[in-house]
């Protein structure tokens, strides 16, 4: 795997090219597949709220849409205005996009402050009975 620093990095790369006309809340995220490609995502705020996307799942859509299926770990940061603050824990609608993906016992989500001050929780922490394809099976 990619060392946290590095996502880290990447994130908060990710989180300047957000577009958040509106709230002002910009969000990172950078997304590491089993083979240690990094996709990078941003949150991008539409005037009517609900098209709106999550930096995670701009990440996932990236990635997925370039074939890949077999993921990680992923590095969420956010703060207002581009300035770092408290962790930023992904949505319900991400973590559900994640269990879609992800083995939730493995996957593991960071959520960063700065290179320092960071928290690493597996995908079955913040979801904790995830529905997912093993359901449909």
């Amino acid at each position: 795997m990619i060392p946290v620093t590095e996502l880290i990095r990447q994130a908060v790369k990710a989180m300047g090219k957000a577009y958040t006309p509106y709230s002002g809340f910009q969000v990172g995220a950078a997304l590491c597949t089993k083979e240690g490609k990094i996709y990078q995502g941003c949150n991008i705020e539409n005037a009517a709220y609900t098209p709106t996307n999550c930096a995670e799942r701009t990440a996932f859509f990236k990635a997925v849409s370039q074939g890949e299926r077999e993921f990680s770990a992923i590095c969420i940061v956010g703060g207002k205005d581009g300035v770092l603050t408290d962790f930023t824990a992904p949505c319900g609608v991400c973590r559900q996009v994640m269990m879609e993906f992800c083995n939730p016992e493995t996957f593991q989500i960071i959520l960063a402050k700065n290179e320092e001050d960071y928290c690493i929780y597996t995908l079955r922490d913040m979801l904790p009975m995830g529905f997912g394809p093993d359901n449909l099976a």
